[in-house]
């Protein structure tokens, strides 16, 4: 083999292989069956062509028939009023007629088999067209689909390697001690003599609407007469209780001034 033979072999061997990584299948494909819509039109043309041709040779078929029956007409007339002079005239016409007409017979046999092929060859075209169009959707569809398992093949060879694994993981640090941490300022907050007072004011607060509550109940007749408010018979309680004690204290205190 030849140098310049090896060295049109390798350039063709490189350029195929950059084409190959370069082409992409989703984009070839679509550009196909734009190919194979653009061709429609065209086509279209060029049966209605055919199918103009035959119709024209309809009209001239129906044209010469006319023509002869009408020559034929009137060389009788011709005939009848003695007129051989122009009867024989008309007998040319009609002669020349005819055989335009037997011309032009198999001219329309062969123009309506073309438009009859021309037409079926579009409907076949279409209807390849409709089936190629259907399995490059396919394959698009697929191709999306290899696409997209390939970046997700590369999302799990990432987490598998690790290298996106230690920044959650010192994410999941940070977070951890900034919810410890606040936790922890928030049972220090709940515990505090603050939080206490503020628990002993709502008891407070709590205890003043029920006694208003037992107000309102009383005004209304809904409790005995004698019964008095829930806070003044803790109050009463408390009174007797600190009466009891104070009472030994003060006999005690006057025993021992009567000794003295």
């Amino acid at each position: 083999m030849g140098l310049w033979a090896r060295f049109k072999r390798v350039f063709f061997a490189s350029t195929g292989a950059a084409l190959d990584r370069i082409e992409n299948p989703e984009l070839v494909l679509q550009q196909t069956i734009r190919d194979m819509r653009d061709r429609v039109p065209e086509l279209n043309n060029s049966v209605a062509q055919v199918m103009a041709t035959e119709r024209l040779m309809i009209k001239k078929v129906e044209n010469l028939e006319r023509e002869v029956v009408d020559l034929d007409s009137k060389i009788k007339a011709s005939v009848k009023m003695g007129r051989d002079d122009i009867a024989t005239a008309y007998i040319g016409q009609l002669q020349q007629a005819q055989l335009e007409l037997d011309r032009t017979g198999p001219q329309l046999e062969q123009a309506s088999l073309s438009s009859k092929q021309a037409l079926k060859a579009r409907d076949n075209y279409v209807l390849n067209m409709k089936r190629r169009t259907a399995e490059a959707m396919q394959l698009i569809s697929a191709a999306k689909q290899a696409k997209l398992q390939e970046q997700l093949a590369q999302t799990m060879e990432t987490f598998n390697i690790g290298d996106d694994a230690s920044t959650f993981n010192e994410m999941r640090e940070k977070i951890d001690r900034r919810v410890a941490a606040a936790e922890a300022k928030l049972q220090l907050g709940t515990s505090s003599v603050d939080s206490q007072m503020q628990d002993i004011e709502r008891e407070a607060m709590d205890i003043q609407l029920q006694d208003k509550l037992l107000e309102y109940k009383q005004q209304m007749g809904l409790l005995g007469a004698g019964t008095p408010p829930a806070s003044k018979q803790i109050g009463a309680a408390a009174d007797s209780k600190t009466e009891d004690v104070l009472d030994p204290m003060i006999v005690n205190d006057s025993d021992s001034n009567r000794s003295n």
